[in-house]
């Protein structure tokens, strides 16, 4: 649109709005303003990027050929901005761009894409406001408004669209009232000083090894010792150790050759193919279609020898068969092996055909699954994402190498626990862990220290901050009808709290997160779309979107909301 009075407000300034912006302008949309509201001090970085997420010891978990593309590439920026900070990132004045970016860095170089396109949008003649060191308090629009109201601490600015996409939120529940209880490891500046203890970690994720490689930076120095790494604790920490505990209690994943292109939405399920299918089937999309879909033919086309090994089994048997192969395993022993075969896979330029084609199963999962019924939700996440979770992590070998470090200094273990395990704040310090051991025996562990650090997790209706939103009913919670009424009065019999009953004896599941529909376009109540509001931030779509973190879904999501713009503004201009 070359013409038109459309004022945008960028909700967050972290990677989802980078990705946003660019859209926009690649659309060329030409809003006349476009407001960037940041609560930090810099754009691009986000939370993850930046030092309120990450210290120089963390690194990002691709590498610079897997970036989506931006306005300059990496290694080109590299070229222009020497990392003084980062100078091994460097080899004889090259960049390896299929080593992994340490986090920070990549943060400098989302920081200069938005500078890039903010000076662009500005040449084209569009006013680009920039607030950091803002919060948004409120978000309003009231009933016959056309515009939205953004409330900051001290001033109010009116748009026409707004897109959420504040990042990555971690609520606090003993942190900041319980000494030695911390809600997630960020940032990690708040570990600043030594623990000469033994210290509790939740999780296994790369939030886990975040933590892990905090804590140990703080305790202690890994020094090369030939090609191997070894762990020395400081003298001040020698009762320091790290215990990670996990359900079924497995490590992540390693990173290997993947041949794919980076990810996008020309080959996820479109919109057209979503709708098409659901007319010939209930109006639900099945989750064993998009398995096959997207997983079990493109891996017959990747590696049929191990296609055939399992084709006869259903989802729920391929889920069990791997995750028993790696029950029966001692974890670290598998963390090992499965660093050899990672290697081999690097070094070969081979991808590992399974693991790659459950990746990109769990990306593409995220089109259609708002349209799954909750039957198939609840498969998945009961079945599937259990194994994807540990696949799609792609630990970097760097970070591997420093857990394996820790464990052969025997100051590191892991702990597998059950559903029933709880953590609750010790009277004087710290937490109290309860779970079952693998003697089957109850039991309680004090731990002076203990971190939260599941990784990000789906917010409740209740937990989202702009009450306009919330009180003029333009948001609501994520459900998914039942597709069989006798599963739903199962269901509903054994959970009261997530099963949800209607007047005309219709059942729905409550999904964390917030309702959208495929053009991220907020709903309300009544499933009605709110035209001019759309929601990209993680901690709000995770519930309908399963797989929702990392740059490709930003710029996939940011993609759709720009081209929802788009049409929108055609229609009113032709009107």
């Amino acid at each position: 649109m070359e013409n038109n009075d459309t004022t945008i407000a960028l909700i967050g300034g972290g990677p989802a709005a980078l990705f946003a912006f660019k859209h926009i302008l690649l659309q060329n949309i030409k809003p006349e303003t476009i407001y960037i509201f940041e609560k930090n001090e810099r754009l691009g970085a986000g939370m993850p990027y930046s030092r309120h997420g990450a210290d120089h010891e963390h690194v990002a978990n691709v590498s610079a050929n897997e970036l989506p593309e931006l306005y300059e590439d990496f290694v080109h920026y590299i070229k222009k901005h020497y990392p003084a900070d980062f100078p091994e990132f460097v080899e004889n004045g090259t960049v390896n761009e299929y080593e992994v970016i340490p986090r920070l860095l990549l943060g400098n170089y989302l920081e200069e894409q938005f500078k890039n396109y903010i000076q662009l949008a500005r040449k084209e003649g569009i006013n680009v406001h920039i607030h950091t060191g803002t919060s948004v308090k409120d978000i309003v629009k009231k009933e016959n408004e056309d515009h939205f109201t953004i409330v900051t601490e001290d001033q109010w600015y009116t748009v026409s669209v707004t897109i959420i996409c504040t990042g990555h939120f971690w609520p606090l529940t003993y942190e900041q009232k319980q000494p030695g209880w911390y809600d997630s490891p960020y940032p990690p500046s708040k570990f600043s000083y030594p623990t000469d203890y033994p210290v509790a970690v939740r999780g296994t994720s790369l939030t886990a090894i975040d933590a892990v490689k905090t804590l140990a930076r703080r305790n202690g120095k890994f020094v090369h010792a030939g090609k191997e790494l070894k762990y020395y604790l400081n003298d001040g920490s020698k009762d320091f150790s790290i215990s990670l505990f996990s359900l079924r209690g497995f490590l992540p994943a390693l990173r290997f050759h993947t041949e794919e292109d980076a990810y996008s939405e020309d080959w996820i399920m479109s919109i057209e193919d979503i709708y098409e299918y659901k007319k010939s089937h209930g109006g639900f999309v099945d989750l064993d279609y998009v398995y096959d879909l997207h997983f079990m033919q493109p891996l017959k086309r990747k590696n049929p020898d191990f296609y055939e090994k399992i084709k006869d089994l259903s989802m729920e048997e391929f889920v069990e068969k791997m995750l028993t192969m790696r029950d029966e395993l001692d974890s670290f022993e598998l963390f090992k092996a499965e660093y050899a075969e990672a290697e081999k896979s690097i070094r070969r330029h081979e991808s590992i055909a399974w693991k790659e084609a459950l990746s990109a199963f769990s990306y593409a999962v995220n089109y259609p699954a708002k349209h799954f019924s909750a039957e198939d939700m609840l498969r998945l996440r009961k079945t599937l994402l259990p194994l994807i979770s540990v696949i799609i992590a792609s630990l970097p070998q760097s970070s591997y190498r420093e857990v394996i470090a820790l464990y052969n200094a025997g100051l590191i273990r892991l702990v597998s626990v059950g559903e029933d395990s709880h953590i609750e704040p010790h009277h004087d310090q710290g937490a109290v862990y309860h779970y079952t051991d693998s003697n089957g025996q109850q039991t309680s562990e004090h731990y002076q220290l203990y971190i939260d650090a599941i990784g990000q997790q789906p917010i409740q209706f209740n937990d989202v901050p702009f009450e306009g939103l919330k009180q003029n009913g333009l948001i609501s919670s994520g459900y998914l009808k039942f597709k069989s009424p006798e599963n739903a009065k199962a269901a509903y019999q054994k959970d009261h709290k997530n099963i949800i009953e209607t007047d005309a004896d219709q059942y729905y599941l409550k999904v964390k997160g917030l309702n959208i529909n495929d053009h991220f376009q907020a709903l309300d109540y009544y499933g009605k779309r709110i035209p001019d509001l759309f929601i990209m931030a993680v901690p709000y779509i995770a519930g309908l979107n399963p797989d929702y973190s990392g740059l490709d879904f930003c710029d996939t999501a940011a993609k759709r909301i720009a081209d929802t713009i788009l049409d929108i503004n055609k229609i009113r201009d032709a009107g």
